[in-house]
């Protein structure tokens, strides 16, 4: 299992003290986040591409090489970037970039993006979405797999006799979770590919993406990759916590009624009750964090989101003081109940070492049908 954190980038008011951070101000101190995230022995910084102002990460690939250079085995995901608006090439090159100046510590969570406005600034149509993702991605597929590429699709100019650089690092291209949070288009592309799936799962209930979760299960076994139980799956999860439950309720409060997505509806405790948030002590986060998989089955990554509606650094740094106390009892009651059939998150090294295998096992078969 990776634990991770995912951000969004946002300039949220602190309710408060009324202050709100600089761009300048965020973008650092999402490099100290995940500098931290990597001190209390988290595997993966994940950030979502935002164009809209409010926000900071427009360029991921820029924030994460800056962050490479000064982590040595923090993976560097996405959450998400765009597969509608980015063009497949330009995709294909920043990623593989990263890839190689990072050793291979880098993966993406690919989706449709959720805010219609940004389609236009990219000179694209948003009822378009669906088509967009999936003939982007099958194009950015094709361009990490293969050496010279011949396309033509709808949405952009044909590619002939065209490689992307650099090739990817050992012959192997970022490992693509598809992230959704009511897509099944979406869900159907990661099953085909044998990719990832990333499921959200902050805002709604969990019946809604047991939904999602068993779809892509079901249909990537359909496409021969494994068992449903093998799927990759990857959940979101957000989480408040003090050593005392109340504290970290009376804490939390105030920046959950402000909230801009959430503030100002149903109350904490409902919100609590319905959704995976989880505000109050340790021993209570990692009770309601076990039990995502009584819910969506055994899964590879677990993200959290604790850097969003307004609070300051400082106490951010805190809570992730906190999660690196708890992450211990997280992993070991995780792999403890994992079955040994259902893989293990996949990596890079461990990527290049199954593809190896798998050459090295089609020679020796070849090899004993000519002997």
């Amino acid at each position: 299992m990776q634990f991770g954190i995912f951000t969004v980038g946002d300039l949220t008011i602190d309710p408060t003290t009324g202050s709100i951070p600089t761009e300048n101000e965020k973008l650092k101190a999402l490099v100290t986040i995940a500098k931290k995230v990597e001190d209390i022995g988290g595997d993966v910084f994940a950030v979502g591409e935002h164009h809209d102002s409010g926000f900071v990460p427009p360029s991921i690939s820029t924030l994460h090489a800056f962050i490479a250079a000064q982590t040595e085995r923090l993976i560097l995901s996405t959450s998400i970037a765009h597969i509608t608006t980015n063009d497949p090439v330009k995709l294909a090159e920043d990623y593989a970039t990263l890839q190689h100046l990072s050793d291979g510590r880098v993966d993406l969570v690919l989706g449709r993006g959720n805010t219609a406005q940004v389609y236009p600034w990219f000179g694209k149509d948003p009822s378009k979405g669906v088509e967009l993702t999936i003939e982007n991605y099958q194009l950015l597929r094709r361009l990490w797999d293969e050496d010279v590429v011949d396309w033509e699709g709808k949405f952009r100019t044909a590619l002939q006799g065209f490689t992307s650089i650099p090739r990817p690092l050992d012959g192997v291209s970022p490992f693509v979770w598809h992230g959704s949070i009511r897509t099944p288009e979406v869900a159907e592309i990661a099953a085909y590919y044998g990719d990832g799936y990333f499921a959200n799962n902050i805002f709604w209930p969990k019946e809604h993406y047991i939904r999602l979760i068993n779809f892509y299960r079901q249909r990537y076994a359909h496409y021969g990759h494994g068992t449903p139980e093998q799927a990759i799956v990857g959940l979101g999860g957000q989480f408040f916590m003090r050593k005392n439950s109340q504290d970290a309720i009376n804490e939390f409060r105030p920046y959950f009624d402000n909230a801009p997505v959430y503030g100002h509806g149903p109350s904490l405790e409902d919100f609590q009750a319905q959704t995976p948030l989880t505000v109050g002590s340790p021993q209570e986060v990692i009770e309601k964090t076990l039990a995502f998989a009584d819910y969506f089955g055994d899964y590879q990554r677990q993200m959290f989101l604790i850097d969003h509606a307004g609070l300051p650094l400082k106490t951010v740094l805190e809570q992730l003081d906190l999660l690196g106390e708890i992450l211990p009892t997280l992993r070991a009651e995780f792999d403890a109940r994992r079955p040994a059939d259902v893989p293990d998150a996949p990596t890079h090294a461990a990527r290049v070492a199954a593809r190896d295998a798998k050459v090295a096992a089609e020679a020796a078969e070849k090899e004993g049908v000519t002997a």
